[in-house]
């Protein structure tokens, strides 16, 4: 493992490794522990006890933060030309459709989500190669294939997040920036929390919830109790 830097063996010694903090603890600590120069993202960890190549325990999809992500969102929507205007009109960055097929082709990805209708799946599906590794593939799991423009593209705009279980079964989401408000990050946390619980599938026994932590980019991990989470 990389030696870290001084810095953050400094904010190391303000956690405990071996506590499980409660939402408001934690949340505190994390600007505690948080040395960047700059407005750093938060990111709350779950590793979950599922196993992701079971297709039912292969968690992907969405879920609305109340206080959003502090972060723009760049919107591309892959859509014909009534539907392309329309998603401009609701904030989307770029719309269109085979010119920016094109240019993706060129190595161009200036966008962090992708939206697509259902009839222009075909020509994206050939991007898959390079879209499905970065995560920008649309999906109807995550409601990012939809003839509801419109409202998806808000909806992201507005602090939609995406997702998904890595091959080990965590699932890492951005659910703020060090600026926000305690309580703001706290419901933030709390609203993926609940959305994950709702999602548990079926066919899990015993412990599902196996740890959650949080962070500050480059900061050290906070693990969270999980029974403070229900508030």
């Amino acid at each position: 493992m990389a030696k870290r830097g001084k810095k953050y063996q400094e904010a190391l010694k303000l956690v405990d490794r071996q506590k499980r903090y409660s939402i408001t603890e934690a949340v505190e600590l994390v600007k505690k522990t948080s040395f960047a120069k700059f407005d750093a993202t938060v990111e709350a960890a779950f590793r979950l006890n599922i196993d992701p190549r079971k297709a039912e325990q292969n968690l992907r999809g969405t879920v609305s933060l109340p206080h959003g992500t502090g972060r723009t969102v760049r919107v591309l929507v892959v859509a014909k030309s009534e539907k392309a205007k329309a998603a401009l009109d609701a904030g989307a960055d770029y719309a269109g459709d085979t010119e920016y097929l094109e240019k993706i082709k060129s190595g161009w990805f200036e966008f962090d989500v992708v939206i697509a209708t259902p009839d222009m799946m075909g020509e994206l599906g050939k991007l898959g190669r390079v879209l499905g590794p970065k995560g920008l593939m649309p999906n109807p799991k995550t409601g990012t294939v939809t003839m509801d423009v419109e409202k998806t593209v808000k909806e992201f705009k507005a602090g939609k997040v995406e997702y998904r279980t890595d091959k080990t079964g965590n699932i890492l989401v951005p659910v703020g920036k060090v600026s926000f408000e305690n309580n703001k990050l706290a419901e933030n946390i709390q609203t993926v929390y609940k959305q994950l619980l709702r999602v548990k599938p079926a066919t899990i026994k015993g412990v599902y919830m196996a740890n959650i932590s949080v962070c500050a980019s480059m900061g050290p991990g906070i693990k969270v109790a999980a029974d403070s989470m229900d508030a």
